[in-house]
């Protein structure tokens, strides 16, 4: 595919557009902090040491969200049972929580008070601490676990079914399968996974704030912060910020250079049946794994929902005002994403070196939104109000914020729709339009649906930049939560998480649901 002609047109052009301009913006935002920043020293003791543990701690965390996923996403693949479509979608109910939110709950199973130390006091056995590295690590697979296995299980769905009635002909066991089938699948999905939890977990700031347990347990997320919040250290903040953007791209290169493509043919698009799945204890061994997983990932939710369904009926009208705007910036947000997604995927395909455009959109992940909204404060303020394009900024910083995940998940799907069907589209001239409509899209829709879920949800739940720019008539929901929880109204406070949970989780639910297949 990549050797021969491609048609560059409208979509291809949009693509390279936002390639060039998202780097383009990181850097005029960063060199934007430059500007106004006095001379300083560089890094001092404990920012290396913000950076040591950052790594740390993202090495840790991407492994076991990987290594975890891994045997889960297999045991959901290879087994049938009522329920599973809504269980592959509650799985990713962590990764869209309002970290606060899941915080809350971790420490109301996890915590001093919480199940598990009320277990071990009155089993007899010490108490453990939440707060630290293990918290960090905890909190970041609690959040990343449901990421990983997603995008794992997209993996295994890439199988043809065919394989698996061939394997199931030749009286292949487990070992053989996983052998054959599975392992090279993993070795071509595995470091983009696994990258993509990595940079996430370098840009840790409120899991690092609540968990970290003090300047031991700083993330670099967290020293920006404290850099522009306390300190107003613009230059600190802007080095702090290079270091990010150079291990993410050094990961990212990498991540594409090891990548490798596992050689499956172009399916019939029938219905997997998992054979191998049914023999001996792998149906029992299966059901405890997603058992445990989903017991794992749930209770702190059903935690936060118990202590906030009561409070809903009374929550102010200022709460459903900001929840009607949240909805209305995670909406424009996503339309954004799937469209940048979309050109940037056809680019990548297209182009016969277009590798460098999905970089350039994983860039974006190194980015800590604060810096971003810190650099467009600096840009829009001598020419305009910033608290009059709170809104606009917001749906700009969440979109970039969220590309990484929709390439991710778009990209090898793009591909593979091109090297097994991109000849025939070609020796029947369907282009354009028609193209898009009648091959890519039906074909694209499963990591589609994902990714503006995702998008959506994630926007629903941020905050970040929206605290730099908003004023009280402009406040999102999470930044009403914040603000109640500041002046002490827990009880609202505990009721707007729950509905910033169920808006969050019902438009990711809207977008997957109704994008992928019946048999998912």
């Amino acid at each position: 595919m990549a050797e021969r002609a491609q048609q560059i047109g409208f979509g291809t052009w949009v693509g390279v557009a936002a390639a060039v301009a998202i780097p383009g913006l990181i850097l005029v935002t960063t060199l934007a902090i430059f500007w106004v920043a006095e001379p300083g020293s560089g890094l001092g003791s404990s920012d290396w040491a913000a950076v040591r543990f950052t790594l740390w701690q993202a090495t840790l965390s991407a492994v076991f969200s990987v290594a975890l996923a891994v045997p889960v996403a297999r045991a959901l693949a290879r087994q049938r049972f009522p329920g599973r479509g809504i269980l592959v979608t509650l799985l990713g109910a962590p990764f869209l929580l309002p970290v606060i939110v899941a915080v809350f709950g971790l420490l109301a199973v996890f915590g001093r008070g919480g199940f598990v130390n009320v277990g071990l006091v009155w089993m007899g056995l010490p108490e453990v601490s939440i707060y630290g590295l293990h918290g960090v690590v905890l909190a970041h697979v609690f959040f990343n676990l449901p990421l990983a296995t997603r995008l794992i299980l997209q993996g295994w769905q890439g199988i043809p079914a065919e394989r698996y009635r061939l394997a199931a002909s030749l009286g292949m066991e487990a070992a053989a399968v996983n052998r054959h089938l599975e392992r090279p699948m993993l070795w071509q999905v595995l470091p983009g996974a696994g990258l993509v939890i990595f940079v996430l977990c370098t840009t840790s700031f409120a899991v690092a704030l609540t968990l970290g347990g003090g300047p031991s347990a700083t993330t670099v997320e967290l020293a920006i912060y404290q850099a522009l919040r306390f300190e107003f250290d613009l230059s600190r903040a802007a080095f702090l910020s290079l270091i990010q953007l150079t291990i993410t791209v050094v990961l990212a290169m990498l991540a594409f250079r090891f990548v490798r493509h596992p050689g499956f043919d172009r399916g019939f698009d029938r219905r997997m049946v998992r054979y191998d799945g049914r023999r001996g204890v792998l149906p029992y061994q299966d059901g405890v794994l997603i058992g445990g997983v989903t017991t794992f990932l749930l209770l702190p939710i059903l935690a936060v929902v118990f202590r906030g369904v009561p409070e809903l009926w009374g929550l102010p009208t200022q709460v459903w005002t900001s929840a009607l705007r949240s909805v209305l910036v995670a909406l424009s947000s996503t339309v954004l994403v799937v469209v940048l997604a979309l050109a940037m995927a056809l680019t990548v395909v297209r182009l016969r070196r277009g590798t460098w455009v999905e970089t350039a959109g994983l860039l974006t992940v190194a980015a800590s939104p604060l810096v971003l909204g810190t650099g467009l404060f600096v840009l829009i303020h001598p020419v305009a109000n910033p608290e009059a394009l709170a809104l606009p900024v917001t749906i700009l910083v969440n979109a970039m914020a969220t590309l990484p995940f929709a390439l991710r998940a778009m990209v090898p799907a793009y591909r593979g729709i091109e090297a097994d069907y991109g000849r025939l589209a070609d020796t029947l001239s369907l282009t354009g339009w028609a193209r898009m409509r009648l091959l890519i899209l039906p074909r694209l829709r499963r990591p589609l649906g994902f990714s503006a879920g995702l998008a959506a949800a994630l926007s629903m739940g941020d905050l970040g930049v929206i605290a730099l720019f908003a004023d009280p008539e402009t406040a999102t929901l999470p930044l009403q939560i914040y603000r109640l929880m500041g002046s002490y109204r827990m009880d609202d406070a505990s009721g707007a998480a729950v509905l910033l949970l169920g808006l969050s989780f019902g438009l990711f639910w809207i977008f997957d649901r109704g994008a992928r297949r019946a048999d998912v």
